[in-house]
């Protein structure tokens, strides 16, 4: 297992356009993060990946895509408003808050450095509140939604009615979360804004076993699939007293970040909570009748919960690599850094790197890149030396580099360098799409 600090992957993320502190030319806002233009391309490919493995690829899986913003009453009926809370401390002498679980109480203030000074832990309510039309009162007041999960279990009837699925079967969603975190931090980690891929798949209450070792299968598989490495994943198996209110049975998947390990992924045995409750809140029955044996049963619930930012960070961590690389023949060498992201998430796919700015060159070099770019992501760079180019592309994670020489002029061909293995072969321009078609699809 290769060391990476925070400190370096927050420098890469910033230096080429990963991930920028937000709202910097004011000073920042605490923990809020922008995604820049190499950032949103490998979030993107996250949640593209995502459905594509989870929804697309299984007859068993539709999708949803639901408002931020939801009747309050929904909060009210799933336990958020009653439970959805985190302990509170704040020190006497300087006021900063702290989550009590999370400090050691009979330690000195972080901020003031002073003992003895935290009040009695006092629940706080990580719900977002806000107000809807142009009186800020309680009948106004509702809330951005701390999970995506809710709006699934709401809208169940319908998407059963209209996909005609039949359970066992599941809802996938992916979309923004909000949480008013006491103490937000490590970066990307923890933020109160947050993006999240969730499923909740409706089975028959005597199965949840099957399907719930099932589910663990399928994560393990799309961690496999985003090439994090495995060595730093660790199941927990969550201790009865620590479930959360819905939940009978809970595995943490863990992963071991640069500042410890932490909770990456999480598998939810709901039971019948969510759908039983909104039956009750709402007077809707919530009951499935299978059509086949005509039995009655309101379905339980298996909750694969994925977070779009972790997986984002756990991937980095995992794909950083520095080495020793030769630069000459004569065994000199110099330090590489390389992000070694399967292809299919790599934010650029191919790089085309015309050796010099000479229009001779450039006329081959442009129209290859925008006939690439149809099918893939492509970056066009023509700036320094091709040695500096190969390093800058080898740091984002770019799979191929393509070089247009002087030789392409005459032989119609182009150089294409590997990111991994740095070896290099010569390519005919018009097998170009085919060559790069197996390399992607393989």
């Amino acid at each position: 297992m290769s060391e990476v600090s925070m400190e370096t992957i927050v420098n890469l993320c910033k230096a080429r356009g990963f991930v920028y502190p937000g709202s910097e030319i004011y000073g920042g806002l605490a923990n809020s993060w922008d995604y820049g233009p190499l950032g949103v391309e490998l979030k993107n490919n996250i949640k593209q990946e995502w459905w594509k493995f989870f929804v697309q690829q299984r007859l068993d899986m539709v999708g949803l895509d639901a408002a931020l913003i939801m009747n309050p009453k929904v909060w009210e009926a799933s336990g958020h408003l009653e439970t959805f809370t985190d302990p509170l401390v704040e020190c006497k002498e300087c006021h900063e808050r702290y989550r009590a679980d999370q400090i050691d109480l009979s330690a000195a203030c972080q901020k003031c450095g002073r003992k003895e000074t935290f009040t009695e832990p006092a629940s706080f309510n990580l719900m977002l509140k806000t107000w809807l039309g142009p009186k800020e009162d309680a009948t106004a007041t509702v809330y951005f939604r701390p999970e995506t999960a809710q709006a699934i279990f709401v809208d169940f009837l319908q998407v059963l009615q209209t996909s005609r699925k039949r359970v066992p079967f599941g809802i996938a969603q992916i979309g923004k979360a909000f949480r008013n975190e006491i103490t937000p931090g490590n970066f990307i980690f923890r933020t109160r804004e947050f993006e999240q891929m969730e499923i909740e798949y409706f089975i028959r209450p005597d199965e949840w076993q099957k399907h719930f070792e099932s589910w663990l299968e399928n994560l393990k598989a799309w961690i496999r699939h985003c090439g994090i490495d495995e060595s730093r994943v660790h199941d927990l198996e969550v201790p009865v007293e620590e479930l959360a209110h819905y939940s009978k049975r809970t595995v943490d998947i863990e992963f071991d970040f640069p500042f410890g390990r932490k909770e990456l992924y999480g598998l939810a045995y709901r039971t019948d909570f969510d759908l039983s409750n909104h039956a009750k809140f709402s007077g809707e029955n919530m009951t499935y009748t299978d059509p086949v044996s005509g039995e009655r049963f309101v379905p339980h619930v298996i909750e694969p919960s994925l977070g779009v930012d972790r997986t984002f960070l756990a991937m980095l961590v995992s794909a950083y690599t520095e080495e020793e690389a030769p630069t000459s023949a004569e065994g000199e060498t110099e330090k590489r850094v390389v992000l070694r992201l399967p292809k299919q998430f790599a934010p650029i796919k191919i790089a085309i790197l015309p050796l010099s700015k000479k229009d001779e060159l450039s006329l081959v070099a442009k129209p290859l890149a925008e006939q690439l770019a149809k099918n893939w992501r492509v970056d066009y760079d023509e700036t320094q030396s091709i040695g500096k180019r190969y390093r800058r592309q080898d740091e984002i994670g770019t799979p191929y580099c393509v070089t247009v020489d002087f030789d392409s002029l005459e032989d119609k061909a182009v150089t294409v360098r590997d990111r991994d293995t740095m070896k290099q072969e010569r390519v005919a321009v018009a097998d170009l799409e085919k060559y790069f078609n197996e390399k992607f699809n393989n």
